[in-house]
């Protein structure tokens, strides 16, 4: 299991340098990320990577065990919020009317996105 997060960690480390050194406008745990996925890819395809961490879904359990406390993520951000206050209280219809604008928008292309998603399975389906 601490193998397993440590690989979680080194991935996102080497994306955080490599945005760094190369000035890409990406989050460094974005890349961290790709380059999991292309580790957990190469897994099931290279023997030499179904050892360590890699092996018997280390990897799997570690994240599923972050993903349990996943809200102790959202503390920080709390404390973050009540330090600002003032700014809240200064701008808070500001934030507020701009919390339900993005949550709309993200119903309506979230929506948007299932509709036509389903429209084009559904052709295939009458094509086949």
């Amino acid at each position: 299991m601490i193998a397993s997060l440590g690989l979680i960690l080194l991935c996102q480390l080497i994306g955080e340098i490599a945005v760094r050194e190369s000035g890409l406008p990406i989050p460094g745990p974005v890349i961290g990320l790709l380059l999991l996925f292309m580790l957990l890819l190469g897994r099931d395809r290279l023997a030499i990577l179904r050892r360590g961490p890699l092996h018997s879904g280390g990897v799997e359990t570690a994240a599923n065990g972050m993903l349990a406390h996943l809200s102790l993520l959202f503390v920080p951000a709390g404390v973050g919020v009540v330090q600002q206050l003032d700014l809240v209280t200064d701008h808070g219809i500001g934030i507020f009317v701009i919390l339900v604008l993005s949550a709309v928008v993200t119903l309506v292309v979230t929506s948007l996105a299932f509709v036509a998603t389903s429209r084009l399975l559904a052709r295939r389906r009458r094509a086949e």
